[in-house]
């Protein structure tokens, strides 16, 4: 192996970390997170529920703007930084939305494989969480960029919604790292392989 080989990577992981019912749903059917914030600990989530290495956040335009309303965080923007910190966060979205005071929110569309080296870049070598939805994560794994998928499954099973992951993922793709229990949630880590 050659020294420039062997050198350690200075590219941080792609993470989707998302929290899911029971039976697969990320959002109700009025794209609320309501019902995980009625579980104990999920309004504030234990340590060990979301990736403290990511230095780049990449949210849909769902999840950006229903953050937004739920906090008031337009009305309240030092709120925004509780979630984001100081962070960039990158919303897709054809959309022109609100930005909250001092927050640093780049809007992008288009493909994620044409995206992905701006998203490196302002991660500086930190990781990339795809913090929501499961469509944006399925984007990702279309382009071959999603490195790893951590679930915190909650004690909660709703009649419909927004599905954590609409994609079709077989077996010999995903790779269970580990599973343990945080609080009431079952923390599922799985890493993502190349396809077959």
């Amino acid at each position: 192996m050659s020294e420039q080989s062997a050198a350690p990577s200075t590219t941080g992981k792609v993470l989707f970390d998302s929290a899911t019912t029971i039976n697969g749903f990320i959002a109700d059917e009025h794209n609320s997170l309501e019902w995980l914030f009625a579980v104990d600990g999920g309004e504030h989530p234990d340590e060990g529920l979301f990736p403290t290495g990511a230095t780049v956040l990449v949210e849909g335009s769902t999840t950006y703007l229903w953050i937004l309303e739920h906090d008031d965080i337009l009305d309240h923007p030092e709120k925004w930084a509780e979630f984001h910190g100081d962070k960039p966060v990158f919303v897709m979205t054809t959309r022109e939305l609100p930005v909250p005071e001092g927050a640093d929110v780049r809007f992008r569309s288009g493909a994620i494989a044409d995206l992905l080296p701006e998203f490196r870049e302002a991660a500086a070598g930190g990781d990339i969480w795809v913090v929501g939805g499961g469509d944006l994560a399925g984007q990702f794994l279309d382009a071959n960029a999603l490195d790893e998928i951590a679930l915190s499954v909650a004690p909660v099973a709703l009649t419909g919604g927004a599905p954590v992951f609409p994609r079709r993922v077989e077996s010999d793709r995903l790779r269970l790292e580990s599973a343990t229990k945080v609080g009431q949630f079952a923390r599922l880590v799985y890493t993502v392989g190349e396809p077959g």
